[in-house]
């Protein structure tokens, strides 16, 4: 069977740049769930889960809400407003040199605090909130308690219990510190709760609760509060100073030692101070290296001025927290539906960013804005009023991370698997290791063509036809699968690239998409072994109740050709055009007429690197102009007798006729049973000097 004469191109077409079509995202998606299969899906959906459940609930994991504190710490710290000294607070403090002056430590001097509170008590103060627990004993009580329930000013007396504060208080301290605040309880001195909440790392960052049978809060006994903000535990507004950057620090709220107040003052005195005071909310407590200090967000960095990690006395954060009550600054928290929304959506987009099937500038563009409004949407909610003490930002990196690898590992699955039919696919054309190096870098498969020397072979099965009428088609698919798959692996194995297969020819060459140097050798061993297949499938089917074949002819040429992927965008095929394809599909044909079974062209000769090849003349082939030199390979003859028809050939081709008598003579009685070289004695006898012998 002959294949079609090719028509070669009059010029290569010229190489393009490769215009491949991104696929769609959701078909990517719709493809990923179709081809995943249950258990890859249902362990992808588990750990989809997992992503979303942490994206939403960082703040109450392990690990992760270390991580949370850290950046909420961070927002806190640079988003916090920078403000002036707020003239509606006052702070008033015992510091070390009052404990040191009065030579009492604890508990404080009640005395000193009682002079105070009664010049305090003239100076026109808002409300005084004294954020002391008078748990013990003095010998001055009765002076203090006796100021206590003289003052005008409304004042506030800490109160704490060891049920809500057990480090703080015990149950004894307790006892006496209530039956203290009842002698001192009046319309205008009353008990306050000063119970903080810190959270794991020992950090205050929001507003207490506060509990029912606690007297109210002292921020919100001092001020009269929003009752829809009655019981708010978000996050404490921390301000900082306007000025603490330009190294001129004024603190945001005026801390006044309480030995300015305690002293003995006349009126003139009394209003000299009173600036201080008047119309102010004073709140009084201690101010001690070692004691009542705690951390907030803004001791995580050092600070601007003293470039240490400062900590709050507790006082300093009853005044941020009043100072917020009074401002009205409550941020807004995120309602619950909404954290579940944001994140599924966060653990969906790292999904859909591992399928994005982009050139790598759109990929990374995108990769970098979500990054972008990880780090900058937590610092905008918190610049704008949001509560982010429950916003999961680590979280969300975290789930986005876990959506991507886990969508990824499964398209990674499925491209393993594709890659693997692809291989398994291209292993059917190509030898294994081309296949390998075409997935590795699939531009050596050019997509348009590219001009190649390559090393083309023809095969046909004599016969084939006249069997297939004279069987059954399931027979004749049997032996035919059979046949092509003797003969697809003895290309494959010599490194060839099948190209086509025409009935029951094959057509194969070597020498693309990849190159070797011994590319000759392995197409001419490659030519003669699927004669021999053919041969052996021959001696196989007589044992069948079939009608006999033929032998298996096989045409090899060497040439150039236009090799590439051709036929369109609907449906490609690599292989390869041109003139060297036609040589040798017309070398496989004259087999028959030249009785052989592998005709290979002078040129495909010269790099064969074979010894046992023997001339068979000049020939013009059939549609053809110029003649060829044809070989044969003969590995079952002696160096001797090839040596002979060498000798044979040449002297025709010198013209030397008795030469050419005697061995055309000496080797008809030698090879009275080999039909091939008794047609080329034949062949020389009837042409001239050089002459070629043409096939009708």
């Amino acid at each position: 069977m002959n294949a079609p004469e090719t028509i070669i191109p009059a010029e290569a077409p010229p190489a393009q740049e490769d215009k491949r079509a991104a696929v769609p995202l959701g078909k990517r998606v719709r493809r990923l769930v179709m081809q995943l299969g249950p258990s890859r899906m249902a362990a992808t959906i588990v750990f989809l889960l997992a992503a979303i459940l942490i994206a939403r609930f960082s703040w109450q994991l392990p690990l992760t809400d270390a991580a949370e504190r850290a950046l909420y710490d961070a927002r806190a710290t640079l988003v916090a407003p920078k403000a002036g000294q707020d003239k509606r607070i006052t702070l008033v403090t015992y510091n070390d040199e009052t404990l040191f002056s009065t030579s009492i430590r604890s508990p404080l001097d009640r005395t000193l605090l009682a002079n105070a509170l009664a010049n305090l008590d003239q100076m026109g103060a808002k409300a005084i909130g004294i954020d002391i627990v008078f748990d013990s004993p003095r010998p001055d009580d009765d002076l203090l308690k006796a100021q206590l329930r003289a003052m005008k000013t409304p004042t506030w007396l800490a109160y704490a219990e060891q049920a809500s504060n057990p480090r703080t208080i015990f149950y004894e301290q307790q006892k006496y510190l209530e039956s203290y605040l009842a002698d001192v309880t009046t319309a205008k001195t009353k008990p306050t709760s000063v119970l903080f909440r810190t959270d794991g790392d020992g950090v205050i960052r929001n507003w207490p609760d506060r509990p029912k049978h606690l007297p109210p809060l002292m921020a919100n006994a001092l001020a009269p509060v929003d009752p829809a903000y009655a019981d708010f535990q978000g996050g404490i507004r921390f301000l900082v100073p306007a000025r603490a950057a330009a190294g001129q620090e004024e603190p945001v709220f005026a801390n006044i030692p309480i030995d300015t107040f305690a002293m003995p003052m006349d009126d003139q005195m009394r209003g000299a101070f009173a600036e201080l005071v008047k119309g102010r909310y004073v709140l009084i407590g201690g101010d001690i290296i070692d004691n009542d200090q705690f951390n907030t967000p803004l001791s995580r960095f050092p600070d601007a001025i003293t470039g240490q990690h400062e900590t709050m006395i507790g006082l300093e954060v009853h005044a941020h927290m009043l100072a917020q009550q009074l401002d009205n600054a409550w941020p807004r928290p995120i309602p619950g539906p909404a954290l579940w929304a944001l994140a599924v959506l966060i653990v969906v987009a790292g999904g859909l960013t591992s399928l994005i099937d982009l050139r790598a500038r759109w990929v990374a563009l995108a990769f970098l804005g979500q990054m972008a409004f990880f780090i900058a949407f937590p610092f905008w909610l918190q610049g704008h009023g949001i509560d982010t003490t429950t916003l999961p930002t680590f979280g969300w990196a975290v789930g986005w991370l876990f959506g991507y690898a886990a969508v990824g590992t499964a398209a990674r699955t499925i491209g393993s698997r594709q890659r693997a039919f692809a291989q398994s696919a291209l292993g059917k054309y190509l030898p294994a290791d081309v296949a390998a190096q075409i997935l590795r870098d699939p531009d050596q498969l050019s997509l348009h063509g590219e001009r190649r020397n390559i090393f083309c072979v023809f095969t046909d099965l004599e016969g084939f036809t006249k069997l297939s009428h004279a069987v059954t088609p399931e027979t004749v698919a049997r032996l035919l699968n059979e046949y092509l798959d003797r003969l697809s692996d003895i290309v494959l194995d010599h490194g060839g690239t099948i190209d086509k297969f025409v009935g029951d020819a094959v057509v194969a060459f070597w020498g693309a998409p990849l190159s070797r140097p011994d590319d000759g050798e392995r197409a001419a061993a490659a030519a003669l072994a699927m004669y021999e297949a053919g041969e052996k499938f021959r001696t196989d089917l007589a044992a069948e109740d079939v009608p006999p074949i033929g032998m298996t002819r096989v045409g090899l040429h060497v040439g150039d050709a236009i090799v590439g992927n051709f036929g369109g965008e609907g449906r490609i095929q690599y292989t390869a055009l041109g003139d060297s394809m036609n040589t040798a599909s017309r070398l496989e044909a004259a087999n028959k007429s030249l009785k052989t079974g592998v005709l290979i062209s002078a040129e495909a000769a010269a790099r064969s690197g074979r010894d046992d090849l023997v001339p068979m003349g000049r020939v013009t082939l059939r549609g053809r102009a110029q003649p060829v030199d044809l070989f044969t390979p003969r590995p079952d003859l002696v160096p001797e007798r090839r040596a002979q028809i060498a000798a044979l050939v040449a002297a025709h081709a010198a013209g030397d006729k008795n030469t050419l008598v005697t061995a055309a003579t000496a080797l008809a009685a030698e090879f009275a049973q080999d039909a091939s070289i008794l047609f080329l004695i034949e062949r020389l006898n009837q042409t001239k000097e050089g002459e070629s012998y043409v096939l009708s």
